[in-house]
């Protein structure tokens, strides 16, 4: 099953930023989101529930590695729906 991306407006701004800001690292966003796209469960992007933010109205909240091993490195933050076949990104940022 493929989803369809949904972007809150600060996920939006952000990958805007950087795309702005690194063009390296926007296309390993841009990758890791195509990934969410086509398989959430992608081992590459080492997905898993985000308990520190879980329930934030009501959805349980899922991290994605846009990058793995970098200092600082991009993780995408998401929820299923709000329909079937539908992903939410709520924000896109580094690993503190």
């Amino acid at each position: 099953m493929s989803f369809s991306l949904l972007f809150q407006p600060e996920a939006e701004e952000q990958l805007a930023a950087l795309e702005r800001a690194d063009k390296r690292k926007h296309r390993k966003v841009l990758s890791c989101l195509g990934k969410l796209e086509t398989n959430p469960k992608h081992p590459v992007l080492h997905s898993h529930r985000y308990e520190a933010l879980d329930d934030v109205d009501g959805e349980r909240i899922w991290e994605s590695y846009a990058e793995n091993k970098t200092p600082a490195a991009f993780r995408v933050f998401w929820h299923y729906g709000p329909e079937r076949g539908e992903i939410t990104v709520v924000a896109i940022t580094k690993h503190p």
